[in-house]
């Protein structure tokens, strides 16, 4: 043990902050998988039309969280070790992983923010695509295919058309919506439109809030590992 005193501190302080960003990526990576299986997203996401896979901007997402989470695990170890064993290269190599990190994130957090509509704005345009098709007055096997796609939409988000149904969907409304459990108003009348930028706003409010949590002990443990690496090369024991 080369550092004393304050410097003891500040490694012991490192070693508890890693401790916390290692969870940190174990919660993140948690929160992926249970957002990838999440049955509301996944039974949206997995359907088809005419051909057509619905948009899987979500997913991309998701795949690119859990990666995140698992480099996090990796480097909260590799800088716990690294503050234990008081060694500059380990440490060295922990504040790089950080600083690209910590660059992935903010260009993240930026794109999410300029595209924070865009998986419910496909999803949007994937549901009206099939409502169209499923109020056609003639009964083809595109229509069949289509009332399947809303009557997914419908089940998952207890919702039911866009909220200006015309003519044509208040004929098919009762085999596509579907039912509440009181008799006053037997069919959920909520607008799909409004479910869907819900649903995904909330879970991105989820991502938002971890990501900025995480970034703050990120620029405490980039400060603490170059303080702790001057006061290494610095004790006499190096």
């Amino acid at each position: 043990m080369a550092v004393t005193g304050c410097s003891q501190c500040i490694k012991y302080m490192l070693f508890f902050l890693n401790f916390i960003f290692w969870l940190a990526g174990g919660v993140i990576l948690g929160v992926a998988l249970w957002l990838r299986h999440d049955s509301q997203t996944s039974n949206l996401l997995m359907l088809q039309f005419e051909g057509n896979q619905a948009p899987g901007t979500f997913h991309i997402s998701v795949y690119v969280l859990i990666a995140i989470g698992a480099v996090m695990m990796f480097v909260g170890f590799l800088g716990c070790y690294g503050a234990i064993q008081e060694s500059q290269c380990l440490l060295g190599t922990f504040f790089t992983c950080l600083v690209i990190l910590f660059a992935c994130e903010v260009a993240a957090g930026i794109w999410g923010f300029i595209n924070r509509d865009t998986i419910s704005t496909e999803l949007i345009n994937f549901y009206d695509a099939a409502y169209i098709k499923a109020v056609d007055p003639v009964d083809t096997t595109s229509r069949q295919a289509a009332s399947k796609v809303l009557e997914v939409f419908h089940d998952s988000l207890d919702c039911c058309g866009k909220g200006d149904e015309n003519q044509l969907f208040t004929v098919v409304q009762a085999s596509l919506c579907p039912k509440k459990t009181f008799p006053l108003d037997p069919l959920i009348s909520q607008s799909c439109h409004t479910k869907l930028r819900d649903l995904f706003t909330e879970k991105l409010h989820v991502i938002g809030l971890a990501a900025l949590v995480i970034a703050v002990i990120m620029v405490f443990e980039m400060i603490f590992t170059m303080v702790l690496c001057c006061a290494i090369r610095n004790a006499p024991a190096y």
